[in-house]
């Protein structure tokens, strides 16, 4: 058994995992999934150097931010911020028509190039609003775009032993980037005087979108989407290399006429796949319609838990919670960021094809609620004033923050985008995907735009703010124990028994030779190949037969 195969039967406990071949945990696999996971670190990276940005000297003289507890300040502090996530709302659904009509790969790598030249605007921006402005919603059409693409092709490419742990990889570089950003903000506050204390971190920005650009090349395209088009002979070839096996291996066969047969099912059900025909596909088909109910609503979720308000403002809350100076806050930070990467890698190891999806958020639902509370109540009681020795109250709610950070990826942060990316039926999965991510980013842009005011208006020292987000926290408990089921080890192609959708015309409306046609014609040259013929002729069609 390779060295891959026995770590992760050590630390993945699902049946699939104990029958699947050991040859499709190869190198392939997780070089394709952290190639495209370039674009998360994108999203990762933005969000959260802007918020250390926003605090430096010279990017609040050089922008006229003026007094930073003023209501004025704010607004534009969240005007600043929040553009991006504008951008990112437009590019995810623009991205959706865009991927299912160009593919994954190529559509990535265009991806890039559009973070790029956002990031190129903000860096020349040299104080003037109009190009930072615009800077921030062109990269963030691009991030938008990335994170609807990027769980997408993810997902298509995972063995299902551990589909969690490689689509969970997104939010795991979202953190990374995050990090290391948190760090390069600190560095330059400490190191670098004048413009370029914000210009470099601004800049810098470039680099995982040049990564994403770079590694996608290397990468192919997404079987799944390759069968889509009826280019069956190079999707079989495709999930052969990815999977490490030859056409003929018994799993690679399973697995391909599942998505034969998934496809047959799918075209009969509702026919052309026109925007249209998937809008009735997903909104009158009761499985369908709950999978995307679920998907937007864990979405909301994952924002009303207040993340990204603390990823965003982390340097202004540390301030608040009674750390002084620009680099403690800073530190601070980036000490917050290591604890979001770490808690990141032990829920991808040890939790999510394990413990599974559904208990995880369940737990750190309670967790999360409690860590808010506890901050906004010593907020309240005991508000941290300048000039002041934080007391060993407050040094537990700087604690709580920490704790939250981790709490959130053990669960809310990684799963919904799993949850969004495997529950869907494999045409409907841009769509979905898509308005999932643009879900997102909406209420990404009114929780980024809402906290800054909030934290000089609700309650004194802001305090009602993190009850509203523990409030949230709580309620999302009742949520995924009414609405949520596990989906941990299951093929992609098993989630419509999942979710009831499992009618069929009993008999395929091709007839034999169509059949082979369909099956083994790659480019549309009738050149058949009887290995991939579908097993569905004059029988009911069977979703996920390996589930």
């Amino acid at each position: 058994m390779g060295l891959s195969a026995r770590l992760l039967r050590k630390i993945v406990r699902n049946e699939a995992m104990l029958t699947d071949p050991e040859e499709i945990y190869g190198w392939r696999v997780y070089l394709l999934a952290c190639s495209a996971c370039f674009g998360a670190m994108s999203f990762g990276w933005d969000s959260s150097v802007i918020g250390g940005v926003i605090v430096l000297p010279p990017f609040v003289e050089d922008f006229g931010l003026g007094d930073k507890g003023s209501v004025a300040s704010a607004n534009l502090s969240a005007n600043i911020v929040s553009t991006l996530q504008a951008g990112c709302f437009l590019g995810a659904l623009i991205a959706s028509p865009l991927t299912d009509r160009f593919g994954r790969k190529w559509c990535l790598i265009g991806v890039s190039m559009v973070i790029l030249i956002g990031v190129i605007m903000q860096s020349a921006a040299n104080g003037n609003l109009g190009p930072m402005y615009a800077g921030r919603f062109i990269a963030g059409m691009g991030v938008g775009a990335a994170s609807t693409i990027n769980p997408i092709y993810v997902s298509e490419n995972a063995p299902r032993a551990i589909r969690g742990l490689l689509t969970g990889l997104y939010q795991l570089f979202i953190v990374t980037g995050g990090m290391i950003a948190f760090w390069i903000n600190y560095s330059v506050s400490i190191h670098f005087t004048g413009k370029m204390m914000y210009v470099f971190p601004l800049a810098v920005q470039a680099l995982p979108a040049v990564l994403l650009c770079l590694c996608m090349l290397l990468c192919q395209e997404s079987p799944r989407w390759l069968a889509r088009k009826d280019r069956w002979e190079e999707a079989k070839a495709v999930l052969s290399r990815t999977r490490n096996l030859p056409p003929t291996h018994p799993y690679l066969q399973e697995e391909f006429q599942e998505i034969v047969d998934q496809l047959e099912h799918e075209r009969r059900l509702i026919g052309d796949a026109t925007f249209w025909n998937l809008q009735r596909e997903m909104w009158l088909i009761p499985g369908n319609r709950k999978r995307a109910i679920i998907s937007i609503v864990l979405m909301i979720c994952q924002q009303m838990t207040g993340t990204n308000a603390i990823n965003t403002y982390a340097p202004t809350i540390f301030q608040n919670l009674g750390l002084t100076g620009t680099s403690t806050s800073l530190f601070s930070t980036g000490i917050y960021g290591i604890v979001k990467v770490t808690s990141c890698i032990v829920f991808l190891l040890f939790m999510v094809d394990s413990l599974g999806r559904r208990r995880s958020l369940l737990w750190t639902s309670i967790a999360q609620g409690l860590a808010m509370f506890y901050i906004g109540l010593y907020v309240r009681i005991s508000p941290p004033r300048k000039g002041e020795n934080v007391p060993p109250a407050g040094y537990f709610a700087l604690v709580c923050i920490f704790l939250f950070a981790a709490f959130f990826q053990f669960g809310w942060g990684p799963t919904c985008w799993i949850y969004a990316s495997e529950i869907p039926t494999a045409r409907l999965r841009s769509v979905n995907v898509a308005f999932a991510a643009a879900t997102q980013w909406l209420f990404n842009f009114v929780v980024a735009r809402a906290v800054p005011t909030m934290l000089v208006t609700v309650g004194s020292d802001g305090y009602g703010t993190y009850l509203i987000f523990g409030s949230f926290c709580f309620s999302m408990f009742f949520f995924v124990w009414f609405f949520i089921p596990e989906t941990k080890g299951m093929s992609l192609e098993a989630m419509d028994a999942l979710f009831g959708v499992t009618d069929a015309p009993e008999k395929s409306p091709l007839t034999e030779e169509e059949q082979r046609e369909h099956a083994g014609n790659g480019n549309g040259n009738g050149n058949g190949g009887s290995q991939a013929q579908p097993k569905t002729a004059g029988k009911e069609t069977t979703v996920g037969l390996a589930a």
